[in-house]
């Protein structure tokens, strides 16, 4: 197994946040033209990694149907940080923390409009690590 991390700063708003070139990058380097498994996994409490389009409308929407499922309110038992915190340590129930991609003589075998994103609701920690670990 090869594995690397790297880092991300996600802001200090809600986001989505592309990382497919850095999957892309290490996957191509991995596999040196073979064939494999790229996982991508952050190793945090309170984010996600996702596979959908972006850039064409999915991924404001992915926000705003994450807070209407999740809303941003003191409902929440998890009740440090700011307001509405206890639903980023919800949030891989609906977002899993990871996500395992086939690599196909060296290239991701995503489909056409498919990206691979970070989804982070938590304003309180805006730098997050990713860990890529490709198998062969």
């Amino acid at each position: 197994m090869k594995s690397t991390t790297f880092a991300v700063h996600t802001g200090s708003r809600e986001t989505v946040l592309d990382i497919t070139r850095q999957c892309e990058q290490f996957a191509r380097e991995s596999a040196d033209g073979g064939d494999g498994l790229l996982n991508v996994f952050v190793p945090h409490a309170t984010a996600g990694v996702a596979i959908l389009e972006l850039g064409s409308g999915s991924d404001p929407d992915l926000l705003t149907v994450l807070s209407q499922l999740l809303p941003d309110d003191d409902v929440w038992r998890h009740a440090h940080g700011s307001r509405g915190h206890g639903r980023s340590h919800v949030l891989p129930a609906f977002v899993p923390p990871s996500v395992t991609v086939p690599v196909i003589a060296g290239r991701l075998a995503l489909g056409t409009w498919q990206s691979i994103a970070v989804v982070d609701l938590n304003v309180d920690n805006p730098d997050r690590q990713v860990r890529l670990s490709y198998v062969s």
